[in-house]
Order: C-alpha cells, then structure tokens, then sequence
C-alpha cells in the first residue's frame, strides 16, 4: 500500500467519513459496493489509512500475472476460483485468516455491479457465511466517485480534473442473533439468505447517504435480468475465462 498511496493521492481528493468504525484490531469483515475495477485499490487506501491491513478475496486470474500475482502473493491475499468447487478453499482460508485477527475485505455482489445505475445488485454469501462462522463483526462500506476515474470496464482512466471520491463506514451489521451456536457449525440456508440481505441493505442504505437519492425499491438481480455475472456484460464472454 505505500507503494501505490502516492498515486491514489494523485490521481483523486478523498472524503473518509466513519473510517473509526472499522475496529482497531481483531479480525473483522469489510463489506463493499463494486463500481469499478480500481476501487480495491482505494478501499485499500481507505482501510490502510484507518490503522488496518486488509486482505482481500481476489479472483484466481490476476495471479496468474507473474508481477501482479506476485504483490497479491506476497501481501497475503487469497485467490478465489470463482464458480467453482475451490471457491470453497478461498472460504476457508477467509474464515482462519478473520480467526486469526485480520481484516478481510469482500466484495459481496462478487463483481462490478450489473445495476444500470450503479446500485448494489443481490450479493452472494461470502461475507455473511465467514461472519456467521467466526462471529466477527462485519463491517459495510459504501463509496462513490471512483466510476468517474475509471468507469466500469472502460479502457483509460479519467485523472483530470481530479476526481472527488467519497468512502463511508457503518455500524457493524447486526446479525447477532442468526449465529451457529457451535464455534465449527455452519450456519443454515436461511440464516445465510437473511444475513446477505442484511449486509447488502446497509450498504445501500450507506451508498444513499453518499448519492443524495433513493436506491430502486428492488434490488438488481442479474440472474433474472439474464446478465452474465462473469466479466463485461456487454461482451460475449470466451469460454473458460476467468474475468471480472
């Protein structure tokens, strides 16, 4: 992160609000809104500024670049075969990296939102199945602004003028009372189903703040939509690609 900060700095003006909600140690959940293929990177920022070095469940691809796989190898991220059965392995490596007190920054819609205004669109259940396992507290982060750098799967960045973007936490997710109540049980369908909801609602509540407006009353479900869920939606995706 102290590599890349200086041109995160250059490239935008940043607006943190509630970054002190994200605890200051044990192992914790950051759950966010997907905009853009660079906004990692400034959660990155966002989080790293806040006193935590985050660790991040990113698709297997990128670590087949030598450079890029290497930095993400040796920063401790953890790779995910994504509609796959090792996508399990990429679980499991979550839920004891948050054991072990770190803080692990999911992406709960799995990609780039497929919403045709940017909202949050249905999430998938990794950050509600690792929280409902470990009992770590998740935490939901909603951001704006990042689209204008680079818009979503657009080739070139937009650096002037400079971009504002704006990153805001909230309160830990409540989901108290939907957790196992045995250390090693997984949690059932339903629990699973109601604490996805409850983490995607807060971030859309949290992006609403930022936005000034309402989110649609139903939220973007790509499967009924008969989106592609895997890489540019408006391309025909290559069998066998693993892209985002």
């Amino acid at each position: 992160m102290p590599i890349l900060k200086p041109t995160l700095l250059a490239a935008s003006r940043r607006v943190w609000i509630d970054g002190d909600k994200i605890p200051a140690t044990g192992g914790c959940v950051i759950a966010l809104n997907h905009v853009s293929h660079i906004d990692p990177l400034m959660a990155a920022h966002f989080v790293y500024d806040h006193g935590r070095l985050p660790r991040y469940l990113a698709k297997a691809g990128l670590f087949s670049n030598k450079l890029l796989g290497g930095f993400l190898d040796s920063a401790g991220q953890i790779p995910v075969q994504r509609q796959s059965a090792n996508a399990l392995g990429a679980f499991s490596a979550a839920v004891e990296a948050v054991r072990q007190g770190e803080c692990v920054v999911v992406y709960p819609e799995g990609t780039i939102t497929r919403d045709p205004d940017l909202w949050p669109m249905t999430g998938k259940s990794g950050a509600a199945r690792i929280a409902l396992e470990t009992g770590a507290p998740v935490i939901p982060v909603a951001h704006w602004g990042v689209q204008e750098i680079l818009a979503p799967y657009a080739k070139s960045v937009r650096l002037l003028p400079r971009k504002t973007v704006t990153f805001k936490a909230g309160d830990p997710v409540a989901l108290d009372d939907l957790a196992v109540p045995q250390p090693d049980q997984r949690a059932d369908t339903a629990a699973v189903t109601e604490a996805t909801g409850r983490i995607m609602a807060a971030i859309t509540g949290l992006l609403e703040d930022l936005r000034g407006e309402k989110a649609p009353p139903i939220r973007f479900d790509p499967r009924q939509a008969g989106v592609t869920l895997i890489g540019n939606p408006h391309k025909k995706q290559k069998k066998g690609k693993d892209k985002r």
